[in-house]
């Protein structure tokens, strides 16, 4: 057994500014000499990480499967340590979490939680008397970013360090803090990314930044298994390992909650507070003086080893749906750490070498800061959070809108996402008791919701409903706008009358769509309505059967039960007598998507029609069953790829290839019938690929081209359309200005209105307009194509976030959605991202129009 005073490894060696010798792969890292750190010595009953997982950290990546089995290992022989799982991922690995403090603690720690939770459900009840006695909730989630490998491997030692430690700096913290510790966000990316590492270092590691460890193939390690940011879904939800983090986070409600990260490597370490004129106006100024407090003890740590660092500069605090921000609307503060990357174990940089230790040691180090601003501002932060949840009250009470309504009628039943979203937040949302009419808008009981202002969530829930146009500052880290309303395309009023009259029933878990059948069981065939979000799931649930589904364009009116039934444009039609199944398998797939997907279905006994056409006219087609390649590999981008194989895959339960650009000149692209392209350079589209790709088109295949895109599709004259030229910004300003003036003439992520031609198959099922999400600058002239330009701006498009008035002059009247035949196949212009973080309910809608319905046009 080693001696425990030597045991502390990086951190030992971090409290007298030691640092890491070098080292070979494959030999043990010399140990360092020993210290005592400030009289903490370490007990021998605690297995170190180095014992357990067979490597000192910081000489190698450590494996996400050795992270978890080192933290259970700790939970189980640590009476400090409760060991737990919140969640999995989409990949099956396990969401972890330590809760840590003091034996005496575990022991209350269901009481402490309750008392805890008081502070933001009933603030009033708990007094100053009270919050002397209470210990603080800190909450530290570590590498969000799975190739941001530096924060888990800090938090194996934080671990070892408050389980074994013994001395006074580690019994106050147990004593005053209950540490809660996620020490890997992203397992299924971390994964990605230490296998490769880990596979391309040798015995010796190197430094060379363009050796096969430093170039981490596309996608990389950032994202999970559907590419998506995580620090971008703390809002929005809409990620399993997102979800999963929510729930801890309301289960404990901390007052502290670190975010660690990595940047560029030629960086230093920031931490927050961030742009000071950046910051959202829903956040009060108390929680930015109380950051700016807990910045001197990050500043004190990092003096103390001699690194450096800055804040106040490049990231701000204005998008709440990142791990920094998220905790400010919540009551909390929340603290943004940015260490240098070495990606590898070494690597070169302007300054010399930076090792992978070193940035173990800086993210250890701010660890540390924060648990000792934590234990000496633990009655400020537990303040902050009683007096933020009291000022939201009286905040309520004096708002004009006493409560929200939103409407599930004629929305294609868009509304229970949105519902969903609102309760992961822990937002109180009831059933409309009783209709109301608001303006020109009639809400029915039982087919709407209504949100009070009066609740604890008031302020989250204003920033997720609110449209805001004017800003203090013209330049955003992130998006300016997540307005949820017009992002799900659901119509939302704002209510000022008194509420409790119409409020019914507490909607308390997920609603799913309810589905119904008229007409019973069907002679001749049944109609589907295309309006629930969950149509296309049904279609290819139908189609995946092997029963044929014809598309109705043109209006018309039917009897189903002695009731007229008006079939709108988009209305699948489905006969029961099928050439290649049986009645029964028809009968009983239309049973299962009323089931499941919450279809809204007639039969009927006839073909003949009232009015308009019959349901074997020609002005109804038989739809082809998708068989879809995503365009994907270098060049392409991922996110924007991940977001379209996430909803196709995860939501309607589509099989996608990711079809390598690399490989699609020597790939037979006749198995495929629809093709998505996404932004990017699209380096390795070479001549014969963009050759392939045409003919492919004009021999009837569907191309769906989303984002950025579209310049490049139109360049490689794929489709016959124009680009909008943009005029530059020559404003002059000084050279200290240049950057914030160009990115002050950017759209950095605001959402616009377009009005949509309601009879083209792609706009089938979403009325007469959209809003749509956009962040860059290209715009199309409007097609010359009779009938092509599905969707167009308005003329006054901007509904909310920021964009210069000279972009949003030359938006208007360009169209947003464009497509047209082109020979036997169609192209599908999208100038903007329809699936973006996968929030985007109403134009994802469009987009699986796109996908369902683009050869029927």
């Amino acid at each position: 057994m080693q001696n425990r005073s030597s045991l502390g490894l990086i951190f030992l060696a971090l409290c007298l500014g030691a640092s890491l010798t070098s080292w070979s792969f494959g030999e043990r890292v010399p140990m360092i000499q020993d210290f005592e750190a400030e009289g903490v010595s370490y007990s021998e009953s605690i297995t170190s990480p180095e014992e357990l997982i067979g490597h000192q950290i910081g000489s190698r990546h450590t494996r996400p499967d050795q992270v978890v089995h080192y933290f259970e290992t700790i939970g189980k022989i640590s009476p400090r340590v409760k060991v737990k799982t919140h969640g999995r991922t989409y990949e099956g690995r396990p969401l972890i979490h330590a809760i840590v403090t003091s034996p005496e603690n575990q022991e209350r720690i269901d009481q402490l939680r309750e008392a805890n939770l008081q502070l933001s459900a009933k603030p009033a009840e708990t007094t100053d008397s009270d919050l002397v006695q209470m210990p603080v909730f800190v909450n530290m989630g570590y590498s969000v970013h799975g190739n941001e490998a530096s924060g888990t491997e800090a938090a194996l030692l934080l671990l070892y360090h408050l389980a074994a430690g013994n001395g006074a700096p580690v019994e106050s913290i147990l004593n005053n803090v209950v540490v809660i510790i996620d020490p890997m966000l992203n397992p299924d990316g971390r994964a990605r990314f230490v296998g490769w590492v880990n596979a391309n270092r040798g015995r010796v590691a190197g430094s060379d930044p363009n050796d096969r460890e430093h170039v981490e193939p596309w996608p990389g390690g950032r994202t999970n298994h559907y590419w998506f940011d995580l620090n971008r879904d703390w809002l929005l939800g809409q990620l399993v390992e997102s979800q999963a983090r929510l729930e801890l986070f309301h289960h404990w409600r901390p007052q502290l909650q670190t975010d660690f990260h990595e940047m560029g490597s030629q960086s230093t370490f920031f931490f927050q507070p961030g742009v000071p004129d950046r910051n959202n106006p829903n956040t009060p100024e108390r929680t930015h003086k109380l950051t700016r407090e807990v910045a001197n003890y990050h500043a004190e740590a990092l003096d103390r080893i001699g690194s450096l660092y800055y804040s106040e500069e490049t990231f701000d605090d204005f998008y709440f749906g990142k791990g920094s921000s998220y905790p400010d609307i919540n009551g909390a503060v929340g603290i943004l750490f940015e260490q240098a990357t070495s990606r590898s174990l070494r690597r070169e940089i302007k300054t010399g070498i930076l090792d992978y230790s070193f940035t173990i040691r800086n993210q250890l180090a701010v660890s540390f800061s924060s648990l000792k601003a934590a234990v000496e501002m633990r009655e400020k932060l537990l303040r902050n959070q009683r007096d933020f949840y009291l000022e939201t009250e009286e905040m309520a009470q004096n708002s004009s809108v006493r409560a929200y309504i939103i409407q599930n009628e004629g929305v294609g039943q868009r509304a229970l996402p949105l519902v969903e979203v609102l309760l992961r937040h822990q937002i109180q949302v009831f059933k409309l008791a009783k209709g109301i009419e608001i303006e020109t808008t009639r809400y029915q009981a039982g087919k709407a919701y209504i949100v009070p202002m009066l609740q604890p969530q008031a302020r989250l829930l204003k920033a997720l409903m609110e449209r805001v146009t004017e800003f203090s500052a013209q330049v955003f880290y992130d998006v300016s706008t997540w307005t949820l309303p017009l992002a799900f395309g659901v119509e939302v009023s704002e209510f000022e009358g008194d509420f409790e009259a119409h409020t019914g029933e507490e909607v308390t878990a997920p609603l799913a769509p309810s589905g119904s059948l008229a007409g019973k069981q069907a002679k001749y065939g049944y109609l589907v309505e295309w309006e629930n979000y969950l149509s296309p799931r049904a279609l290819y649930r139908l189609q995946q059967s092997e029963i044929t589904v014809r598309l109705l364009k043109k209006p018309a009116v039917t009897e189903v039960d002695g009731i007229r039934r008006t079939l709108n444009p988009g209305t699948l039609i489905v006969p029961v007598n099928q050439d290649r199944v049986e009645p029964r398998v028809v009968h009983e797939t239309v049973a299962r998507i009323v089931e499941v997907d919450g279809a809204a279905v007639f039969g009927v006994s006839t073909g003949l029609t009232l009015s308009g056409p019959d349901l074997g006219s020609p002005s109804s087609t038989p739809l082809e069953i998708p068989k879809i390649a995503l365009l994907s590999g270098d060049g392409a981008r991922s996110s924007q790829i991940g977001e379209a194989w996430f909803q196709l895959n995860e939501r309607i339960g589509i099989p996608v290839s990711l079809l390598d650009e690399q490989r699609v000149g020597g790939t037979d692209l006749s198995r495929y019938n629809t093709l998505i392209l996404v932004g990017g350079s699209h380096s390795h589209l070479l001549e014969d690929a963009v050759n392939k790709l045409k003919a492919w088109i004009n021999q009837g295949g569907l191309l769906i081209v989303i984002h950025d895109g579209v310049k490049w599709a139109v360049s490689k004259e794929l489709v016959d359309e124009k680009l909008l030229e943009i005029p530059k910004d020559t404003t002059q300003v000084q050279y200290a200005d240049v950057g914030t003036r160009r990115r002050s003439q950017s759209i950095p992520g605001s959402i616009f209105r377009a009005h949509l031609d309601p009879t083209h198959p792609v706009a089938f099922g979403l009325g007469q307009e959209l809003d749509l999400f956009r962040n860059h600058e290209i715009a199309l002239e409007l097609s010359k194509t009779p009938g092509a330009n599905v969707a167009v701006y308005s003329d006054d498009p901007l509904m909310s976030g920021y964009s210069p008035d000279s972009k949003v002059e030359i938006l208007k009247g360009t169209p947003a959605v464009v497509a047209r035949k082109v020979g036997k196949g169609a192209t599908i212009l999208f100038l903007d991202d329809p699936n973006f973080r996968a929030f985007w309910y109403g134009t994802s809608a469009l987009f699986l129009n796109a996908v369902f319905f683009g050869r029927a046009f």
